[in-house]
């Protein structure tokens, strides 16, 4: 696909805009004043191939950059209680979800937070909340779960892999102890690396490690050592990420390191570089170790048993997802919906106290109607950052259009500065080297006005 730009200068852009794993964001989300009920939201989706997804909003620490929803600990039954509503909620979704026409998921995840903040037994009760409330066989499709060094035990790894557990993912973000201190990370090499062993030994198919750049004091050589013990480990899959310090986190919450907006403006373009920097070096690697690059941060072994890999990173944002717990998102054709969000942490609590007293989990709350600009967006952006590339003719059989008819200035703006790769084959719309390097900037450059407008209005709780 040729888009033609006619643009002579460029403003200078941030490669690090905001990481985009959903869209639109929650930010955007607002109280839904109608308060729509779930079965007359599902009764004409296509209900045969939907997402499931459980979300467990504990952990043990909360690491520096963490602006998840999730809490610290869990006092008082507290997991008791959340487990009870989840169940609630179980059973008010599969009764909206009908039975006039067959029911089935297609994958499921656990996500967080730390799933396995739970012990094993509640792991147990998760699962079957998940198999006997939802009718999701964990057995016969990819389950992923997300981990941690701490909560990695051989008990809680047992109780997954015999429930199905294709994929377990384990944030690692350095195995340097100095760099995971200055993340504000708590955790020693040690520890980490047993806890991959008894992943290992656990057999589950597939192991991602997550990994972070642009750590305070991280240089070439220090990142390599990271890559390199990873690697040690030979994971069927690999994240890398930059490092961000969003609002109400822990980094946050230090304060800058510099005063004044000349100065600020300096050591953001030094973080910039070196972020670029470390990404390539890191991109260089993998690719020189048998990894192949799925997306800016994706990287998946090439000999890695296909059949048992779970969902690829942006199958969860495609419609027809089924989200359970006070964190979770669901999605319609036309509505995003969820629970409030929140980040400080006494907000968070808050909302969890809020959702394990709930009894009615019939009607969606807060969340946000997708017209058909929306989807379009939606659909360009999320298959755009993915290295391999956005066919135009399913663009064209989805929608009608065409996405350089549809988005012009945006995809002229992207061909200019050498995003696009003009070398695709015909009728592929796929992003250069540097295109997915900034995948960050780009990304967000795909949202619609009400939308930013709906984030920027957002008040940070």
């Amino acid at each position: 696909m040729t888009i033609t730009t006619g643009t002579p200068a460029l403003p200078a852009v941030r490669p690090y805009e905001s990481y985009v794993y959903a869209y639109p964001h929650k930010t955007a989300y607002r109280p839904l004043e109608d308060r729509p009920a779930l079965r007359s939201l599902w009764a004409a989706e296509p209900k045969d191939a939907l997402s499931l997804y459980l979300h467990i909003p504990f952990c043990e620490v909360r690491c520096g950059f963490c602006n998840l929803f999730t809490r610290i600990g869990a006092p008082e039954e507290l997991t008791t209680r959340y487990l009870d509503a989840l169940d609630r909620q179980a059973l008010a979704v599969r009764e909206a979800l009908g039975d006039e026409e067959p029911v089935r998921f297609a994958a499921a995840a656990f996500g967080g937070g730390t799933p396995t903040f739970f012990t094993a037994g509640e792991l147990e009760r998760l699962c079957g909340i998940a198999e006997k409330r939802m009718g999701a066989d964990l057995s016969a499709v990819p389950l992923s779960v997300e981990t941690s060094p701490s909560t990695a035990t051989a008990d809680r790894l047992s109780v997954l892999a015999d429930r199905g557990t294709t994929r377990i993912s384990i944030g690692v973000q350095s195995f340097v102890d100095e760099e995971a201190r200055a993340a504000v990370r708590p955790q020693r090499r040690a520890d980490v690396e047993a806890a991959l062993g008894r992943i290992r030994d656990a057999r589950i198919p597939v192991l991602n490690i997550d990994l972070i750049y642009g750590i305070d004091g991280q240089t070439e050589r220090s990142w390599l050592a990271s890559l390199d013990a990873a690697l040690a480990w030979r994971p069927e899959e690999l994240y890398l990420y930059p490092l961000y310090v969003r609002p109400l986190t822990g980094l946050h919450r230090l304060g800058p390191a510099v005063t004044g907006p000349e100065a600020q403006a300096l050591e953001d373009a030094a973080w910039d570089e070196q972020r670029l920097r470390l990404y390539a070096v890191g991109r260089d690697h993998l690719l020189a170790h048998g990894y192949e690059q799925v997306s800016m941060r994706m990287f998946r072994r090439t000999d890695a048993p296909r059949e048992q890999e779970g969902p690829e990173d942006y199958a969860c944002q495609t419609d027809g997802m089924i989200g359970l717990g006070c964190g979770a998102r669901s999605y319609t054709s036309a509505l995003h919906y969820s629970f409030d969000y929140a980040v400080d942490m006494r907000e968070i609590r808050s909302i969890i106290d809020r959702f394990t007293a709930t009894e009615d989990f019939s009607r969606a709350e807060v969340g946000r109607y997708v017209d058909a600009d929306e989807a379009r967006r939606r659909y360009l952006l999320q298959s755009l950052l993915q290295a391999a590339g956005l066919p135009v003719a399913e663009y064209r059989a989805r929608f009608g259009t065409d996405p350089g008819a549809d988005f012009p200035a945006e995809l002229a703006g992207f061909a200019a500065r050498g995003w696009l790769d003009a070398s695709a084959p015909d009728g592929l719309l796929r992003l250069s080297p540097s295109g997915l390097a900034h995948s960050d900037a780009l990304g967000p450059a795909l949202f619609s006005p009400g939308v930013r407008a709906a984030m920027a209005a957002y008040e940070r709780k």
